[in-house]
């Protein structure tokens, strides 16, 4: 008979008291798989080989204290995300913050109160894995994005670039971080309704003709249609970018000919990064324009195809976006 592996959440309790690590234990045993360390050289190589998913601490210990701990795991990346809850005697509001000052997500004094040990894993751990899922969404996002552009061309990075550009040019328009951030994970999936158009049209390596042309123009609606509607947040952003991405300043875009304030900020932003990556970057049926050449065409296009006040927010903003151009460039 296989018996299931114990999926609970690791905890790693760390004290040189083993009094402190009994208490612990009775009250986590129940809910949690449980690790003990003795001293801070022992978490650490605990942490390292087990990956808790979060780390009770002593501050008051010999050798290494529980801050230096806190601060040794948070230089790794591949540790410090591990949340950290301080237990320990110091019970002044200077100690409290030094502990939030070296990465501490949580400040708990002795005597413990066995439910309030119990809330507070249990709320960082729910946090933990609010965050898993957040990134997991973008993730999902991202790759959704990524299958328009492999059936489109050899890349799936240009959805990552453009999409990090839009974040820059949202927050240089004045957006909140948050939105900015939602910008961010709706962009890559302005692309997706190419799933739908037929590789003879999508992957011609010749001009096409008006007919073929129509049915390019499609893919903006089996876009939209691809994400639904929504009344509010992530999904609701990437239709309506999805939907006006190809409408342009002077009403000559499409699908609804819209112009000017018209034009969802969204799409006018994600217009701009879109064209300046497709435009920087090689091509099955291109080179890559130079970066003064990309530039040069944004700025002519801008009041036709561009919204003008974005495409200066652009290019004041071009150090930040080479250096995310440079991040996520090619591999030859």
């Amino acid at each position: 008979m296989i018996t299931p592996a114990d999926a609970r959440p690791l905890l790693l309790l760390v004290d040189d008291e083993a009094t402190n690590l009994q208490v612990l234990r009775h009250i986590l045993q129940d809910d949690y798989r449980l690790l003990f360390a003795k001293d801070g050289a022992k978490a650490l190589e605990m942490a390292e080989r087990e990956r808790p998913d979060l780390i009770l601490l002593d501050v008051m210990m010999p050798g290494m204290t529980g801050y230096e701990v806190c601060q040794a795991l948070k230089v790794q990346a591949h540790l410090e995300a591990i949340p950290v809850i301080f237990v320990t005697a110091l019970a002044d509001v200077e100690d409290e913050a030094h502990g939030f000052a070296v990465g501490a997500v949580d400040y708990i004094t002795k005597p413990v109160s066995p439910p309030i040990v119990r809330a507070r894993v249990r709320t960082h751990l729910s946090l933990v894995r609010m965050d898993e899922l957040r990134q997991t969404r973008l993730q999902i996002v991202q790759r959704l994005g990524m299958a328009a552009e492999y059936k489109d061309n050899e890349t799936g990075l240009h959805v990552i670039r453009m999409s990090h550009f839009s974040k820059v040019l949202a927050l240089a328009a004045g957006f909140s971080e948050a939105a900015a951030e939602e910008l961010l994970n709706a962009a890559p999936m302005h692309d997706v309704g190419k799933i739908g158009i037929p590789d003879a049209v999508l992957r011609k390596p010749g001009k096409l003709d008006e007919q073929e042309w129509a049915v390019m123009r499609q893919h903006v609606e089996i876009g939209a249609q691809i994400i639904g509607e929504h009344a509010s947040g992530l999904l609701r952003t990437a239709q309506r970018i999805a939907l006006s991405h190809h409408e342009k300043w002077d009403g000559s875009g499409y699908p609804n000919g819209l112009s000017g304030e018209d034009i969802p900020l969204e799409g006018r932003i994600v217009a701009i990064a879109d064209v300046f990556d497709a435009l920087t970057s090689v091509r099955p049926y291109k080179a890559a324009w130079s970066i003064e050449d990309a530039v040069r065409l944004l700025q002519e296009e801008s009041g036709r195809h561009f919204d003008p006040q974005l495409v200066e927010l652009f290019i004041q903003q071009l150090p930040a976006i080479l250096e995310i151009k440079e991040r996520w460039a090619e591999q030859a």
